[in-house]
């Protein structure tokens, strides 16, 4: 970083920070496939890629820059030296409360449920729960997810059903096509079927207790380890209505469209498509005060111009960190974003 950057304060012009690419930490697990290697350019030393995690600060993995002042740096620490950076949204607090990734479920996942906040804190070491949203990118034929159960259940009826190995009947199934949405709160019992790829926006955690993984093993032979006792704690046993895709409206503006997704206390993921091709005028996005924005590429490539003029490229796959107070932004190309923020 330069000099001049460094004393950005003593300036008198405003200093407005610039957006900048993440590379993501990649993780690999028994379900996981090759898809955000071949689609994505994904590059790991894995067998495979279950997960990439595109924007994070979780110490399990973060993320690292790649472009711009800050190049080689984790996210992490970026923040932490600059803390404005993330924006006076009080979710924020000094750190980065949302946590991006891509998951590519080759095979299915386990039945699995998360804590909320207020559990976490109390009984893991202050951490956060995790409520979570995903966006569907691709589906097989007959893919599936569970989300929750099809009616009510008691913690008898839930320890008998994986005792006798009829579990998977009270399980709710759900279909799953492309560009479908769901939120998923804390405590809703859930899991991700084969065939699924998906993009998961959640809070910054990796809590996740395991009620049921179909018997399966591991590379070494073994079962992986469930944690009925916690799932239980924290699993809502009601019956849960099958989710529906919510009303999706798109606003126009010029050189591009947009819609929300989702809106939630932890986030807001909206939905950008970009296409500036044979337009005179650049499409613009905003960033003030309040909050940081990811962008993430799921289609298309093309470039972010700043106010004074530098140039980011992006293509399929990148994810794009905008801090707080960057202003006014110009995109060019034909592409198509997941925006996220507090």
């Amino acid at each position: 970083m330069t000099s001049k950057n460094l004393n950005w304060k003593n300036r008198k012009t405003v200093y407005k920070p610039r957006p900048f690419l993440l590379q993501p930490a990649c993780k690999e697990a028994l379900w996981g496939g090759q898809k955000l290697k071949e689609h994505f350019g994904k590059k790991a030393d894995l067998d495979n890629i279950a997960e990439s995690w595109e924007c994070s600060t979780h110490p399990e993995g973060p993320s690292t820059i790649t472009t711009g002042e800050h190049k080689g740096m984790l996210l992490t620490e970026v923040l932490q030296r600059y803390p404005e950076y993330l924006g006076t949204h009080p979710r924020s607090k000094g750190e980065l409360p949302i946590l991006v990734k891509f998951i590519d479920a080759r095979q299915k996942l386990s039945v699995q449920v998360h804590p909320d906040d207020e559990y976490a804190k109390l009984y893991e070491r202050g951490q956060l729960g995790k409520t979570e949203m995903w966006y569907v990118l691709e589906a097989d034929k007959d893919a599936e997810l569970i989300y929750g159960f099809y009616s009510d259940m008691d913690s008898v009826a839930v320890r008998q059903s994986l005792a006798n190995g009829t579990i998977e009947k009270y399980l709710q199934k759900v279909k799953v096509q492309q560009d479908d949405v769901f939120y998923i709160p804390a405590g809703t019992v859930h899991g991700i079927g084969a065939g699924n790829l998906i993009v998961e926006v959640q809070e910054s955690s990796n809590l996740t207790y395991r009620l049921y993984d179909y018997d399966r093993v591991d590379k070494a032979g073994q079962k992986r380890e469930l944690h009925l006792e916690k799932a239980l704690a924290v699993a809502d046993l009601k019956g849960k209505a099958a989710p529906r895709q919510p009303l999706r409206v798109l606003r126009y503006t010029p050189g591009s469209a947009t819609e929300f997704l989702c809106r939630c206390k932890y986030f807001q993921v909206e939905r950008l498509l970009l296409n500036t091709e044979g337009k005179s005028k650049l499409a613009e996005l905003y960033t003030g005060s309040s909050s940081f924005q990811a962008l993430l590429c799921l289609d298309g490539e093309g470039y972010i111009l700043t106010e004074d003029k530098e140039k980011l490229a992006y293509s399929k796959g990148n994810c794009i960190f905008i801090p707080a107070n960057t202003g006014k932004l110009q995109l060019c190309g034909r592409s198509q974003f997941l925006k996220i923020s507090c």
